[in-house]
């Protein structure tokens, strides 16, 4: 006799729909997006420039808010939230990379990663900082700066950090776009070795349709549609 398991998404939109007002007109960006993504997925989202695929991604942060639809994460809704409260259960569960990257200058590669552990007041911040640069290959640079670093190390310092309180979900959005193919393909493979070491679930924002179909799951944007 086995025991029924009632996964529950960590991940869902409900009727998710993000418009603009451009003076003349109203600009939807997204229309009526319903989507489910369960615990330690990893799923692309795809599209042609401009069909919304980084908005989806900072709707579904709570980083902006739709003109209608929900956002469950883990269950809560979270734009029932304030911005105070989002930004908690942001650095609760969330990590986040960049095509960007979006280091700061001042602050060392160990800096860097020590920053969002030290914000949210955690203990071993520097040992497990260290230990994740060195698990990204950065382990001799942990006192370097950006500037002083290739684009795919900086990229790896941002993995380091994206990972490193340990978070629930990955938002990654266009995270090889300023990488060459080489470099891009090492993060990829990064990414996808540390989603299945950490169980972290991990939805991708990319153009790249071979990066896609690594993915368990795809959602293909078109006119702020989701059509596949």
């Amino acid at each position: 006799m086995t025991d029924n398991v009632v996964v529950r998404p960590i991940v869902q939109a409900i009727g998710l729909t993000k418009q603009v007002n451009t003076g003349d007109e109203q600009l939807t960006i997204l229309e009526n997006i319903n989507l489910s993504i369960n615990a330690g997925d990893s799923v692309a989202v795809v599209g042609a420039s401009g069909s919304g695929k980084s908005t989806l991604l900072g709707l579904l942060a709570g980083l902006d808010t739709p003109s209608s639809g929900k956002v469950h994460l883990d269950g809560e809704d979270i734009f029932l939230l304030d911005e105070d409260a989002r930004a908690a259960l942001r650095g609760r569960m969330l990590g986040f990379v960049f095509q960007s990257f979006q280091l700061l200058p001042a602050l060392t590669a160990m800096e860097n990663v020590m920053l969002p552990l030290e914000l949210a007041n955690m203990s071993d911040a520097g040992s497990a900082s260290r230990e994740l640069l060195e698990r990204v290959g950065l382990g001799q640079r942990l006192r370097h700066y950006p500037r002083q670093l290739s684009g795919g190390e900086q990229q790896r310092v941002a993995i380091a950090r994206a990972f490193v309180t340990q978070p629930r979900l990955v938002l990654a959005d266009e995270p090889t776009g300023n990488l060459d193919s080489a470099t891009g393909a090492q993060i990829i493979e990064l990414m996808f070795e540390l989603n299945r070491e950490r169980g972290t679930t991990l939805i991708l924002v990319t153009h790249d349709e071979a990066i896609s179909s690594r993915c368990a799951g795809r959602i293909r944007l078109a006119g702020g549609k989701i059509v596949d």
